[in-house]
């Protein structure tokens, strides 16, 4: 089999009979899925053999993409015929050899690589605390509910009894004096 991403991309693909593959990294803290529903949708919607997102810098990210199976095995084999096998190719030797669409996502393509990635993705999240306000508005609009709700009380309330009761009392808690309301 041999080592790196490219043999590990031809080992996965002999499991699969899919005519797509969705490949992710695993340090893509802000990657959700709307991102691979539009990563799909834009692969459906062309000819290419695939679809990356690009990074702020413009970069291609080849581990937030969308293929086609059969372009990526063609592409394979035809790696393996020249190099005589796919240990220690760099992945860009392969995305060199496809016709890739590009969509344009700083945010999702956000790799954590170092240890400032992690500090900035931290640094990200802790900037964009209002999420959970829209979390609560989306919520509240799903659930039919017209309320203020006291976000600051309830994860206290919630804290609290996750520290002075045992940790399941924390969800029970705040569903309890949601139902009391």
């Amino acid at each position: 089999a041999g080592g790196g991403p490219l043999a590990a991309l031809d080992a996965g693909l002999r499991h699969t009979g899919a005519g797509l593959a969705v490949l992710l990294s695993a340090d893509l803290p802000f990657l959700g899925p709307d991102t691979v529903e539009r990563l799909v949708t834009a692969l459906d919607a062309s000819t290419a053999d695939g679809v990356v997102l690009t990074d702020a810098e413009g970069h291609d990210q080849p581990l937030v993409a969308a293929y086609r199976t059969g372009a990526l095995r063609r592409a394979l084999a035809a790696l393996t015929d020249r190099h005589g096998g796919l240990t220690g190719l760099p992945l860009r030797r392969l995305t060199a050899a496809l016709d890739l669409t590009r969509l344009f996502d700083p945010v999702a393509s956000f790799d954590c690589d170092t240890w400032d990635d992690i500090a900035a993705a931290r640094a990200r999240i802790r900037e964009h605390g209002h999420v959970l306000d829209e979390w609560i508005s989306a919520v509240k609009d799903e659930l039919g509910i017209d309320l203020d709700v006291d976000t600051t009380l309830l994860l206290d309330l919630a804290r609290d009894a996750a520290h002075g009761v045992a940790r399941p009392a924390a969800p029970l808690t705040t569903f309890l004096v949601g139902y009391a309301a």
